[in-house]
């Protein structure tokens, strides 16, 4: 069996890991991202404002992620959007257009029965940084 170098990525600017995971790992060329929710990582609270407020905080967290591992949100090939309630998503996609160019990256969305600390929308992320 191959052994697996995977690099811990963390950040102060976005919120601390609620369970035995990280907020990222490299392994490679591509960074595996762990869900995000709407959490400011000052106050460690979901933010207020509804699913758009969160959204946009979601993906602050994650733009934070992968700036402390030397990418940005351009890198990202795949997301996997939960929401709480699908009579959401309009606009969480709204807030989810202002974060990427063309060239979206490929995107799975669910309907969960929850989320982390009553969260309305929880993201992860792969991206790819190249060799």
């Amino acid at each position: 069996m191959a052994h697996v170098e995977k690099k811990v990525i963390a950040t102060d600017q976005a919120p601390k890991a609620l369970g035995p995971y990280s907020a990222a790992i490299q392994v490679g060329a591509f960074i595996f991202c762990s869900g995000q929710t709407g959490i400011d990582p000052a106050t460690n609270q979901v933010v207020e404002g509804g699913v758009e407020a969160e959204a946009r905080q979601v993906l602050s967290n994650l733009r934070a992620v992968l700036e402390a591992a030397g990418a940005s949100m351009a890198n990202i090939v795949k997301t996997t959007v939960f929401l709480r309630d699908m009579k959401d998503f309009a606009k969480m996609n709204a807030i989810y257009a202002e974060f990427f160019a063309d060239k979206y990256p490929a995107r799975s969305t669910f309907a969960v029965a929850g989320l982390p600390k009553n969260a309305s929308v929880e993201i992860e992320a792969i991206a790819y940084i190249g060799e």
